[in-house]
């Protein structure tokens, strides 16, 4: 039985597709193909689980296999929300047999993982390089068993950036076997600043490096070349803007095909919606350089690779709940604890009423279950049924950033309500955005409309059809993170019960109702 259709169609069914490939926020995107089948990862930062693991056997069509990374470690410092914290910028790799992903905690070092399947299970992070400020590590096993670790530098925790270090590795890849060299430094190239998320490879007898200069907004991917690891390296940007509207097109990965053929894959930084991805054709010049997208700019629409082909998908949305699981495209704000969920043999996911001090601050919330903006414009929809009895409980559904907007429902003394409310991002608590109104049964269906720059509607039908709530809230993102839909359910503190909430058929549509 096939999905229901994306709510963005890269592959135009011609033998094309058009960008972005990925119209979501799978930020600081990397990929490795190994066979025939391409496999992704990206940035979590503080959410688990982290490390998400996507599928695809033609670059274009997308889906999501699982995780890599059940926990944050160190996990106590997980325990409450860390939104731009955690996994930055992780390669992933296939050596020896096994899936190695790499990435940088800015506040604790480097980690790996690795696994023999995609679908895991995967080995408990290894920190290889403690330290702050370590970030976007990536390896390289060259042909004589060699091998090497690059990573960039945060100034917000080590008080410099804009270079490139390298160090020898243990093959295993459980240590760095010396203390490490500058082999990029960005302050001796003319106009580059913010170096960053390098990515290594190896191509006929050339150390190569791809890394964005510039910042996200509107920075350029460079590479980089060198006869050795630990350099000099002579360095050309490969993609810029240009006259194209897709602004800072950079950081990505560069993979081949079984037919032979390059390509590279990057983000573009869209404000609420996050970092979406984009595949770029990537050619050669007659001086051994690439030439990515169309003479260096950004293609918006190409002929997709040649090789095996995919039905049109995109990773997925959608959720029933079977037997009280949520799916792949979820995970929490924090590491999450026993007993945020209750489990149960019917339809429909069961969120406890976990007690919180801040319930009037989503942003603080460990137990809000999130997913990705999926799409510039759409239609979600779930219903809701609240079975507590503790006056304060509430539960709804929300988009999550730097600020939030909710609608659901609370357990008051007068009963049980439909509420909207809202923060922005400076205040420290949540503010009605419409007037309460009684929800007798306890159960409502809810709505949230977004449109174009990330506009959403919230509405809610308690038994006499769907009624608009409130003004028109703007999603923002966080500092790296775009916007979030969320699902949660909390109480204030006390010492009965807090009862739960039970939500069932999340379900999203192209477009507005």
């Amino acid at each position: 039985m096939s999905g229901p259709a994306p709510l963005w169609r890269a592959d135009l069914g011609d033998g094309t597709y058009r960008n972005p490939v990925l119209n979501a926020d799978w930020s600081d995107p990397d990929v490795v193909r190994v066979g025939d089948d391409y496999y992704l990862t990206a940035s979590s930062f503080g959410r688990a689980p982290g490390l998400p693991i996507l599928h695809s056997r033609d670059l274009v069509n997308w889906s999501v296999l699982g995780h890599a990374l059940d926990r944050l470690e160190p996990a106590d410092a997980f325990a409450l929300p860390r939104h731009d914290c955690g996994v930055w910028a992780p390669s992933i790799r296939h050596h020896d047999g096994r899936f190695w992903i790499f990435w940088g905690d800015p506040d604790a070092g480097v980690y790996q993982v690795n696994a023999p399947d995609p679908r895991g299970p995967w080995s408990a992070p290894h920190l290889i390089k403690p330290g702050k400020g370590l970030i976007d590590p990536c390896p390289l096993w060259d042909e004589h068993g060699n091998a090497f670790l690059v990573h960039a530098w945060a100034k917000s925790r080590s008080g410099v950036n804009n270079r490139l270090t390298g160090h020898r590795m243990s093959p295993d890849g459980t240590a760095v076997l010396d203390e490490g060299r500058i082999i990029v430094d960005g302050d001796a190239i003319a106009g580059w600043f913010t170096l960053e998320g390098p990515k290594l490879y190896r191509r006929d007898g050339w150390f190569w490096i791809f890394a964005p200069a510039g910042g996200v907004e509107t920075g350029w991917q460079g590479a980089l070349r060198s006869r050795d690891f630990f350099g000099p390296y002579e360095e050309r940007t490969i993609l810029a803007q240009g006259r194209t509207e897709v602004n800072g097109p950079h950081q990505g990965a560069w993979v081949d095909t079984p037919a032979g053929e390059d390509w590279f894959l990057h983000f573009q930084q869209r404000g609420a919606y996050g970092r979406v991805v984009h595949l770029q054709p990537m050619g050669w010049d007659e001086a051994g350089w690439p030439v990515v997208g169309d003479e260096g700019e950004p293609v918006s629409w190409y002929r997709k690779p040649k090789g095996p082909t995919a039905g049109p998908c995109a990773p997925a949305v959608d959720d029933t709940f079977p037997d009280g699981q949520y799916g792949p495209q979820w995970s929490w704000t924090a590491n999450p604890e026993p007993g945020w969920t209750i489990a149960h043999d019917g339809p429909g996911l069961w969120l406890t009423c976990h007690r919180h001090e801040r319930v009037d601050d989503l942003r603080r919330l460990p137990n809000a279950l999130v997913q990705r903006l999926p799409a510039e414009s759409f239609t979600t929809t779930v219903d809701l049924v609240l079975h507590s009895d503790a006056v304060g409980a509430r539960a709804g559904l929300a988009v999550l950033g730097d600020a939030f907007g909710w609608i659901g429902l609370e357990r008051t003394v007068d009963g049980v309500h439909l509420v909207h409310r809202f923060a922005s991002t400076t205040a420290e608590g949540e503010r009605d955005a419409a007037h309460p109104r009684p929800a007798v049964a306890a159960r409502a269906r809810l709505r949230v409309e977004v449109s174009p720059g990330a506009r959403c509607r919230f509405s809610a039908d308690t038994g006499d059809g769907f009624r608009p709530s409130g003004p028109v809230f703007a999603a923002t993102p966080w500092r790296w993170v775009g916007a979030q839909l969320s699902l949660f359910a909390t109480a204030p503190p006390g010492q009965a019960a807090p009862g739960h909430a039970a939500f069932r058929t999340f379900h999203a549509t192209p477009g507005q109702e």
